[in-house]
């Protein structure tokens, strides 16, 4: 069984959705419900990696271990590099960045993805799945990954990839016959790879896509993509998500 921390970064600022890391779900602040949904897993450590007095009192409280870090990270791995340094995590260890606004995120996946980090021998690993909606296919908002055939992450982006040219050309709103691939925002590195990425240069594609893991390929890192057979559960992001999830725990 492949070792890992999970680092879940959260911050209280939501252009969309406003306080949502404290959003309650039924009686308990979301990020402790995505704490105690990674705590699920094969994880040997959960922390929550915060920036807010608020968010740190709220885990203090529902007893979810957290560690203060600056307001001005500009990305999830960027916080975690300075949360792994803080709590003095061995260079080789395994961290696993859960997102703080995945309450329903699969614990198998967050062991897949550690794991993919091992077997393929990579700094850095991270998940997806085959897309089937053509709208979403053509939404900017979900973001799409090509691999190599080592199933090795080729390019991230928000345009469709890999754009089937025949079938566009004819007007056609048809996918191709091999799935496209949607990214799924969670990812395994080494806690050295954290710091490095945080020491690396940013680079233009991360930021003409605003997509934080081409720093990684840009410097010519390879990331390994698990592909899992099903769509996990959407994060919130909207009040709509924040009352489908509320749903789902209520039905548990």
């Amino acid at each position: 069984m492949t070792e890992f921390v999970v680092l879940i970064p959260a911050r209280l600022s939501s252009s969309r959705l406003p306080g949502k890391a404290l959003a309650d779900i039924h009686g308990k602040p979301m990020v402790v419900r995505v704490a105690e949904q990674a705590a699920k897993s094969n994880a040997v450590r959960v922390v929550v990696a915060t920036d807010h007095a608020d968010i740190q009192t709220a885990c203090e409280a529902h007893g979810v271990e957290v560690v203060m870090t600056a307001d001005t990270h500009e990305s999830g791995s960027t916080r975690l590099a300075e949360a792994a340094a803080v709590l003095k995590l061995q260079q080789h260890q395994i961290v696993v960045n859960v997102q703080g606004d995945e309450p329903l995120i699969e614990p198998e996946l967050i062991n897949r993805t550690a794991e993919v980090l091992v077997e393929n021998n990579v700094q850095m690993a991270t998940a997806a799945h085959g897309l089937h909606d053509f709208d979403e296919f053509m939404n900017p908002n979900v973001v799409k990954v090509v691999l190599d055939k080592n199933r090795n992450a080729l390019y991230f982006s928000r345009a469709p990839i890999a754009y089937p040219r025949d079938s566009m050309l004819r007007g056609e709103k048809t996918l191709p016959e091999a799935a496209p691939l949607r990214h799924i925002g969670i990812y395994a590195y080494r806690a050295g790879f954290l710091q490095r990425y945080a020491e690396m240069s940013v680079s233009p594609l991360e930021t003409t896509e605003f997509l934080e893991q081409l720093r990684v390929l840009w410097h010519g890192f390879p990331i390994a993509v698990e592909v899992t057979g099903k769509a996990p559960a959407a994060g919130v992001d909207t009040q709509e998500d924040l009352d489908r999830v509320r749903e789902a725990f209520q039905a548990v």
